[in-house]
């Protein structure tokens, strides 16, 4: 039961290090960047907003697919 808080620890503190790593990157590279992929373009944003995005996604997409994985109560 004590190792309980510890990995709730851990999950809290993961996406906390990728926030302080997206907002140093931002911070040093605040050049606009297009993303292209096949012959779609989006408008030009800073690379942290892109980052931010990305991540967000990320993790929204993680969390739909633990949840649909989980066993259901009876």
């Amino acid at each position: 039961m004590a190792r309980q808080p510890l990995k709730l620890l851990v999950l809290a503190l993961l996406p906390a290090l990728w926030i302080v790593a997206i907002a140093i990157l931002s911070v040093q590279n605040a050049t606009p960047v297009a993303l292209r992929f096949l012959w779609f373009q989006s408008v030009e944003l800073p690379l942290g907003v892109i980052l931010s995005f990305c991540a967000a996604g990320a993790m929204v997409v993680t969390v739909a697919l633990v949840a649909g994985f989980q066993p259901r109560a009876r």
